[in-house]
C-alpha cells in the first residue's frame, strides 16, 4: 500500500505483483497519476469504473457507501469441473469431519481432479465466499490422501454453491469512528487427532474484512484452553488490522474481542492460569493482557448463539447457520450483537 497526499487529498495504491487499485476522492488526482505511469509503462491498460475486476475479484461501488466483492464466473467453473446439477442447503453436513479407514481411495486420476478443485475453493473461499471456508480447509487436508467420502463432500459444496451463485461479501463500514469487532472462537477435539478448530472474523461495519478457519496445531485439553489458543491464533491479524487503519489516516478505538467462554475471558484478563491445570499452556498464549491493558483491545462476553465465528468451527445447519451467513457476508447487520 503507497500513500501520499495531493491538495489535501489521500490518493492510496493497492500493488499485487503488477496489478495496481487506485483510489481518491479527486477523480482528477488519480487521471494524473495514471497518465505518470503511462510516461514510465508505456505498454499498460487502465480501467476507471465503480465496478472493477482486480485479482480475480469484482469489485462493485456502484451502490454509495459500499463495496461489493464477487467471483461469479469463477465460481461458474468451478462447480462446472465438479459436475453437479441439484443444489443443497449448506456447504457441509454434519458428519464434515468424520474420516473411516474402510473409506475407499480415490483413483490417481480423480484425486488430482480433487486436488485441483479444492485448491480452487481455497482461492474462491479466501477472498469472497467465507461461508463454505470450514469445509473447504478441511479438505485441504485431505488431498494427498482423499477417499469416495471427502468426494461427497466436494460435491456437497459445489451443491451449495450452485444455489448460492449470487451471494457475494457486502462491505460497509460504519460512519464515524471506525470500530473493530473481533468475533474467535473454537470447536473442542473435532478432529480425528482430538485437536480442536478456531475460527475468526474480523469487521469493522457489515461485511467480514478477514476471516480465518483452521485446525490447531497442538492438542488442549478443555475448551477453555482451545479457546485460548484460537485467541493466541487471530489475535496478532487483529492487532495488525489496527495498526495498519491508524496508518491509513482513520480514527480507530480499541479493537473489541468477543469470546462466548466465560473461563477463557477471566484467564486472558487475569494474564495468568486460574486453575493449575492451565498452567502448561505457553505464556504466549497471554499477551493479549498486556494489549489489553495497553487499551488496544476490548475483550466482551457474547453468547454463543450470537457467535459468528461459530459458523467457521463446526457445519452449522438449518437457519443458524443463514443466520450466520448473512452477517459474515455483510447481507444483514451485526449491529444487534455488537
Amino acid at each position: 500500500m503507497f500513500n501520499k497526499i495531493v491538495g489535501g487529498k489521500q490518493i492510496t495504491i493497492c500493488l499485487y505483483v503488477d496489478d495496481l487499485l487506485i483510489t481518491c476522492v479527486d477523480e482528477s488526482t488519480i487521471n494524473a497519476t495514471i497518465e505518470m505511469l503511462r510516461g514510465k509503462y508505456s505498454d499498460m491498460t487502465h480501467t476507471v469504473s465503480n465496478r472493477l475486476k482486480y485479482v480475480g475479484m469484482i469489485l462493485d461501488f456502484s451502490s454509495k457507501g459500499e463495496c461489493k466483492v464477487s467471483m461469479p464466473n469463477f465460481l461458474d467453473t468451478v462447480v462446472s469441473d465438479v459436475g453437479v446439477t441439484t443444489s443443497a442447503p449448506t456447504p457441509a453436513a454434519v458428519d464434515l469431519f468424520v474420516t473411516r479407514d474402510s473409506d475407499v481411495a480415490l483413483s490417481a486420476e480423480k484425486a488430482e481432479q480433487f486436488h485441483s478443485i479444492v485448491m480452487k475453493l481455497q482461492y474462491l473461499a479466501k477472498r469472497v465466499r467465507p461461508d463454505i471456508l470450514l469445509p473447504v480447509v478441511f479438505l485441504s487436508s485431505r488431498v494427498t490422501k482423499s477417499t469416495d467420502r471427502d468426494w461427497t463432500k466436494l460435491e456437497r459444496i459445489a451443491r451449495y454453491l450452485k444455489g448460492t451463485r449470487d451471494l457475494c461479501l457486502r462491505l460497509k463500514p460504519d460512519d464515524g469512528l471506525i470500530s473493530i469487532h473481533a468475533y474467535i472462537d473454537a470447536s473442542f477435539a473435532v478432529h480425528h487427532d482430538f485437536k480442536s478448530h478456531t475460527g475468526a472474523v474480523i469487521t469493522y461495519g457489515q461485511g467480514c474484512v478477514f476471516f480465518k478457519s483452521t485446525k490447531q496445531k497442538l492438542n488442549t485439553k478443555s475448551s477453555t484452553e482451545a479457546e485460548l489458543v484460537g485467541i493466541s491464533d487471530a489475535l496478532t491479524t487483529v492487532i495488525w488490522i489496527r495498526d495498519f487503519l491508524l496508518e491509513q489516516g482513520h480514527d480507530v478505538g480499541p479493537a473489541v474481542l468477543y469470546q462466548d467462554n466465560m473461563s477463557t475471558i477471566a484467564l486472558v484478563q487475569n494474564g495468568q492460569a486460574s486453575n493449575e491445570r492451565s498452567r502448561h499452556i505457553n505464556i504466549k498464549f497471554f499477551f493479549v493482557s498486556d494489549r489489553v491493558e495497553k487499551g488496544e483491545i476490548v475483550i466482551k462476553y457474547m453468547p454463543t448463539d450470537d457467535m459468528i465465528a461459530d459458523l467457521l468451527t463446526k457445519p452449522l445447519q438449518g437457519e443458524k447457520f443463514r443466520a450466520m451467513r448473512d452477517k459474515i457476508l455483510g447481507l444483514a447487520p451485526t449491529s444487534d450483537i455488537n
